[in-house]
């Protein structure tokens, strides 16, 4: 059991700010506001830093979405970068293993785990397409400048501090199995040793430097078409992978109008499709038509609310739509807003911790492990197929009233992104709380069989809930990790406002008025 308790403060600033899950990427995107860039900016340095500094959440070799809000005018829209299968994935290359069924909320096993981890559970990488299409339409900066933090941080090396040396060593078992991942990450086999403020344990990551310079100067395509492709497609086939050249040179992100709901005096706008999106609005719909909050209402019964609404969510989205339920996902989350008020939401991921375990021997790239979320029973709305984009769980939304940004939020965790969002947003919009208070409020989480409930909630809260759903009372833990880790901004008294996750340790919001260069 945890016995202590961990609080951060919300960050203030008039000039914009960075929320993210690690302060040294939140600084590097914090700079780019101070020097003049807008949210898409601070936002893409920020996701490409990120790829460094935690390797084993997101990155370049995996997919995602945003969501971007304009100051000025208060369009939104939205970006969809997210995986896709090879053309020539075969559905029967994944067989399911001995007795096992499956239902909603637990999937079958495939033999092997071939769509968990190795080359035959990569999906084609959006990221950096998604990126460099998110600069072509609002940013002010250029490929080549975007890139240069990432590139000064793979060549200096990624820290191995206590929480770098915890995510490794939780995987280390799965990690060894590829040569080229446990040169990377481990020391004969186990996780490296810890530095310390005056001797850091840095790990350089010389061939996604040098990926990462060419990029810069071929351009992003050339991570499709050109040089980078070839060694990219090169490497995949050579461990086994079906991906074609002709996969990655088709591979393109999508723009699509926001779709929106209402809730309470707020237009909520998500990504279309195939995200959480859809299922938080779904989620919400339902929590309006449950509950009229007010002040009387306690947190017991709130609570109720929360579980009935996401639990019957969840049972429309997984038999309906689909989605694994297997492997805690991981992945990463930054929250932008610049001094104009522009607000983007971006959410980056591999998949699970360390994606497939297999980082490219030529390229360097740790990739994603995207055909896990893909159902692996046939016939099934969401089942295994080539050339598709599979049912993700990332759910980046913006909050606007009347017609200006308010609030970017998001979160890693699967399939506990969009409970926890749903609970912020209602703590924030139902009862009045500060976005401080909202991220310290005891959730709930009720994606799994088993509703979790914060044991800091209470013994009532859990009593309420079990009257309909079976509970379990758990700490709000570094690791296991039982609830999503979120980020937000919010416009907030003239200015704006950030929060991330008190328990997540190198979590944090950087004002632009307090950026410096990162290092």
């Amino acid at each position: 059991m945890q016995t202590f308790q961990v609080l951060k403060p919300c960050v203030r600033s008039r000039n914009g700010m960075v929320a993210a899950q690690n302060r040294h990427a939140a600084a590097a995107g914090a700079t780019v506001l101070e020097r003049g860039g807008n949210a898409i900016d601070a936002a893409v340095v920020t996701a490409l830093v990120l790829s460094i500094v935690e390797p084993w959440l997101s990155g370049v070799g995996g997919g995602g979405f945003l969501v971007r809000a304009d100051g000025r005018t208060g369009d939104v829209d939205t970006l969809d970068f997210n995986m896709r299968s090879a053309a020539a994935v075969d559905p029967s290359d994944y067989p399911l293993a001995e007795n096992q069924s499956g239902n909603w909320f637990n999937w079958p096993s495939v033999v092997d785990d071939r769509n968990v981890s190795g080359y035959s559970s990569i999906c084609i990488p959006g990221a950096v397409a998604g990126f460099a299409a998110a600069l072509e339409r609002h940013g002010t900066m250029t490929w080549a400048d975007a890139l240069e933090p990432a590139i000064a941080f793979a060549t200096r090396g990624f820290e191995v501090d206590w929480f770098a040396a915890l995510s490794i060593s939780t995987e280390a078992p799965a990690l060894v199995r590829d040569p080229e991942t446990a040169a990377l990450f481990l020391d004969q086999g186990r996780a490296p040793s810890v530095g310390d403020s005056a001797h850091p344990h840095l790990r350089p990551m010389a061939k996604k430097a040098e990926m990462l310079k060419r990029l810069a100067q071929s351009g992003a395509r050339d991570f499709y078409e050109g040089e980078i492709a070839r060694l990219v497609t090169a490497d995949l086939q050579q461990g086994g992978s079906v991906i074609s050249a002709a996969d990655m040179a088709s591979y393109q992100p999508t723009w699509n109008p926001a779709q929106t709901g209402r809730y309470r005096n707020y237009d909520v706008h998500v990504v279309p499709g195939l995200s959480g999106g859809p299922s938080f609005l779904d989620a919400m719909d339902r929590l309006s038509a449950l509950t009229t909050f007010g002040p009387e209402t306690s947190d017991a019964d709130a609570a109720l609310a929360y579980a009935n609404a996401i639990r019957d969510t969840y049972q429309h989205r997984l038999t309906t739509l689909g989605h694994a339920a297997r492997a805690a996902s991981c992945t990463s989350h930054v929250s932008v807003v610049d001094r104009d008020g522009t607000m983007v939401a971006l959410t980056n991921t591999l998949l699970s911790r360390f994606g497939s375990k297999v980082v490219l021997p030529n390229a360097g790239i740790l990739m994603n492990n995207g055909m896990m979320w893909f159902d692996p029973r046939p016939a099934q709305p969401n089942s295994i197929k080539g050339g598709v984009k599979p049912l993700a769980n990332m759910c980046p939304i913006v909050l606007t009233q009347d017609g200006r940004p308010h609030l970017a939020i998001g979160a890693a965790g699967g399939r506990t992104i969009f409970p926890t969002v749903l609970q912020i947003v209602s703590s924030l919009v139902d009862f009045g709380a500060s976005l401080e208070d909202a991220f310290h409020r005891p959730r709930i989480d009720a994606s799994t069989p088993v509703i979790k409930v914060d044991i800091r909630a209470g013994a009532k809260v859990a009593a309420t809930v079990g009257r309909l759903h079976p509970v379990e009372r758990v700490d709000d833990t570094i690791y296991p990790v039982n609830f999503a880790i979120p980020s937000a901004v919010m416009r907030d008294d003239g200015g704006f406002v950030g929060m991330v996750h008190p328990t997540s340790p190198w979590s944090a919001v950087v004002a632009a008025d307090d950026a410096a260069p990162a290092s």
